[in-house]
């Protein structure tokens, strides 16, 4: 494993090494504006939500690498404190990047990149129409990192008013996550989609205990079939099934012929039930698979 000290790294190195690694990064496309009324929009990947009560978002404008510089969008919520976060999908990301160039000081990026100015109703900036989200925020606080080519602005938000196209709403009038074909930052040129087909659910253990990966057999652990996300799945049931259970598990057609090829195979027999395990988890028939492991 390559191991690397910071302080011996240039900012461009760290950069290149930090934007790869810690992605995918949310956008948030920001738009500010100066104490005369000059309006600049720019994308930040530099940025999550951080508090729901209140609802906080945190965004970064850092200072260029390449020559120590800051961005406009910092200059204008030091002069007027309110901003709105506007949430990328795929339709706009074009544009979006397009955005981000280094226009000069009151060139206005929503007539760059072609985006529709819509007026917001509690702050000054306003909000990019085509955003499947727009939330317009005040400026609660701004916190250097430092002074240093690099260095982050962290611009803390607090989200005010939230809108959301009804398109991208579910029946029960919540955010439909497949239909918001998000985007998100990655290092470099790169980017990534959200689609349906990309997605995936992991139950989380929020009311309930899981019986631990610990809790499990050595040789379970230990396997060289079941993974990580196996073991995982495993150690988040609430508790173990009984040995009667596990006992009739003997009888299902695909144990029973594992058990009946492998008779005096103890090495076999347990790889080819790990790799039967496996298989239920993939389907989602986690409690199958744990009686089987436990065999």
């Amino acid at each position: 494993m390559l191991t690397l000290k910071t302080s011996d790294l240039s900012p461009i190195q760290l950069q290149n090494y930090l934007q790869y690694a810690i992605a995918p990064r949310p956008i948030c496309f920001a738009s500010t504006i100066d104490s005369e009324g000059n309006i600049n929009l720019s994308p930040f990947s530099f940025f999550n939500m951080f508090s729901t009560n209140p609802p906080m978002c945190i965004f970064s404008p850092a200072r260029r690498v390449r020559d120590n510089t800051t961005k406009h969008s910092l200059q204008n919520v030091l002069e007027v404190k309110e901003c709105v976060i506007n949430i990328v999908d795929y339709a706009m990301v074009q544009q979006t990047s397009l955005a981000s160039t280094e226009y000069a000081k009151g060139v206005n990026e929503f007539e760059k990149a072609g985006f529709t100015m819509l007026e917001s109703e509690l702050v000054k900036p306003p909000r990019v129409a085509e955003a499947p989200v727009q939330m317009e925020c005040i400026v609660k606080e701004i916190i250097p990192l430092g002074d240093q080519h690099g260095a982050g602005n962290l611009v803390l938000a607090e989200i005010k008013l939230i809108h959301i196209k009804e398109a991208i709403l579910d029946e029960e009038g919540r955010i439909d996550q497949a239909k918001i074909d998000l985007v998100a930052r990655l290092g470099g040129d790169w980017y990534c989609r959200v689609t349906p087909e990309s997605l995936f659910k992991v139950a989380k253990p929020l009311t309930t205990l899981g019986i631990g990966v610990d809790t499990l057999p050595i040789s379970v652990r230990n396997s060289s079939v079941l993974t990580g996300n196996d073991l995982g799945m495993l150690g988040n049931m609430e508790y173990l099934p009984t040995n009667e259970e596990i006992d009739a598990m003997r009888w299902s057609t695909a144990v029973k012929d594992i058990l009946d090829a492998t008779i005096g195979d103890e090495t076999n027999r347990e790889r080819e039930l790990h790799e039967l395990a496996h298989q239920f988890l993939a389907m989602g028939n986690v409690i199958d698979a744990l009686k089987v492991v436990l065999l």
